[in-house]
């Protein structure tokens, strides 16, 4: 059985793309390994980097050629000061060397040694093809980014190993429905079933230092995106809103850091309208900092990084204002849960399965975590998540210009007020009435993301991206 931990589905990175961006980042890396586990780092001579199908076709709009360059230096996307990363590409570029590893400098030219196929490779749609060129010989190895900033070998036989992240966890969950069975067994909330699991292969207070890492990240990323104002990089012009709607939101009271702002928000008087623009501010905040190459934490991707942050800040300034890290730690445990079931049941890749992967799949998370902090059962949980993918079932990947811009920036407002949604019609629902069960949903959205055509699956040869030219931006 798959296990898939909390910290596999939530994972720190830098923007705009988990799948284009922090997965060929992580290929890089994984090729430098590859390269010293084989003895053969030091004897490179030149390397060159082959981008296929989705990853070639909106790859410039999602900065893949920059995250692979960053990758080929050694940078780590969850420390790297983001803003030394345009000073490390410019230099490249200027100097036709990069710092392999930051071990040894090579003559590479970005715009000849980083080339954009067209073309698909057979197992998945994001592929990749690193090559080193050691005494005359060319040594290739070929990589996929399957969404999440999650990356395999091409190896086909061995495709389901390749998907597997190895682990022992006591209680292995594929399913919802095994996922409550553990739940009445050990009579625990969903929460309590993902900790057990957690505890198996760290500390408790090993998960309690990440858990508060993550948040902090998010928190520091809405902040940010609600204090920064100006234009998005890429070309088409979009202005950053959250920080117009955030300053016609805030209150008078003082604040001089993330935390602090937090008790400012809880000092506001929040009118019910407001409800609505609060957690659309912070999700497009998020997602702002995302399209212009900031740090984010993947849940489940980039591209919809804004939903769970969002619903999550929502409950601790409007819901409850003694929520505490034990409920942010609640929050993310289930939210991270319900994202490894979609991963194992479907997919979480745009490239594969269109919008519905990423945007209704955040949705879905932030949902059935929503739920259980609100007092639902373990039942209703699932009810949420599912509620809350199947109003998400069919929508496709077609951002303008390849940009993680339009429509991505406000489908993650709207994928946080339908997770809420769903959490409140889930905390009304009798799970024994219910029709579709959250296993059902996710094999239909599979099925649906088998059928979608192609330039709906984050190609920008389909939808907006075509019926609008850049140029009129």
């Amino acid at each position: 059985m798959e296990c898939i931990s909390v910290f596999d589905m939530l994972k720190i990175g830098v923007g705009p793309s988990s799948s284009h961006t922090l997965g060929p980042w992580r290929a890089a890396e994984r090729w430098i390994e590859e390269l010293k586990a084989e003895n053969k780092f030091d004897t490179v001579e030149n390397i060159s980097v082959d981008l296929y199908g989705s990853l070639s076709l909106t790859g410039k709009g999602h900065a893949t050629d920059y995250a692979v360059m960053l990758g080929l230096s050694g940078a780590n996307p969850e420390t790297i000061p983001t803003a030394d990363i345009d000073e490390i590409i410019t230099t490249i570029k200027n100097t036709k060397e990069i710092h392999f590893n930051g071990e040894k400098s090579l003559v590479f030219h970005p715009e000849t040694d980083i080339v954009f196929n067209k073309k698909f490779l057979p197992f998945h749609s994001n592929g990749m093809t690193f090559t080193a060129f050691i005494n005359g010989k060319k040594l290739k190895s070929t990589f996929y980014s399957i969404g999440g900033g999650f990356v395999v070998k091409e190896e086909l036989k061995n495709s389901k190993k390749n998907f597997e992240i190895k682990c022992s966890f006591p209680y292995p969950v594929d399913k919802g429905i095994e996922l409550l069975k553990f739940c009445s067994h050990l009579n625990k909330p969903i929460s309590g079933v993902v900790l057990e699991n957690e505890k198996s292969i760290r500390s408790e207070k090993e998960i309690d230092s990440e858990l508060k890492r993550i948040w902090d990240t998010m928190l520091e990323c809405m902040y940010i995106g609600c204090h920064t104002e100006g234009n998005l990089p890429g070309g088409l012009n979009v202005r950053r809103r959250a920080y117009d709607m955030h300053h016609s939101l805030k209150g008078e009271s003082p604040y001089s850091n993330p935390v602090e702002w937090i008790y400012a928000i809880r000092n506001t008087e929040v009118k019910f309208r407001q409800i609505l623009k609060w957690v659309s501010c912070f999700a497009l905040s998020v997602n702002e900092v995302n399209a212009s190459l900031g740090r984010v934490v993947t849940a489940p991707t980039n591209g919809s990084a804004g939903v769970i942050p969002a619903v999550l800040m929502y409950y601790l300034v409007i819901e409850n204002h003694d929520g505490n890290f034990e409920d942010i730690k609640r929050f993310l445990l289930v939210a991270g849960e319900i994202g490894s079931i979609f991963k194992k049941g479907a997919t979480i890749s745009a490239a594969m399965g269109g919008c519905q992967a990423e945007i209704g799949v955040s949705s879905a998370m932030a949902a059935g975590a929503l739920t259980e902090l609100l007092g639902g059962t373990p039942e209703q949980v699932l009810v949420a998540s599912e509620i809350a993918m199947e109003h998400h079932l069919g929508l496709t990947c077609d951002p303008i210009g390849g940009l993680v811009q339009i429509p991505c920036i406000e489908r993650n407002a709207m994928g946080a007020i339908k997770a809420i949604n769903a959490a409140e019609l889930a905390l009304d629902t009798n799970p024994e009435n219910v029709k579709v069960p959250l296993d059902k949903v996710i094999n239909t959205m599979w099925e649906t993301a088998k059928d979608m055509n192609t330039k709906y699956k984050e190609t920008s040869e389909g939808g907006l991206a075509v019926s609008v030219n850049m140029a009129d931006c």
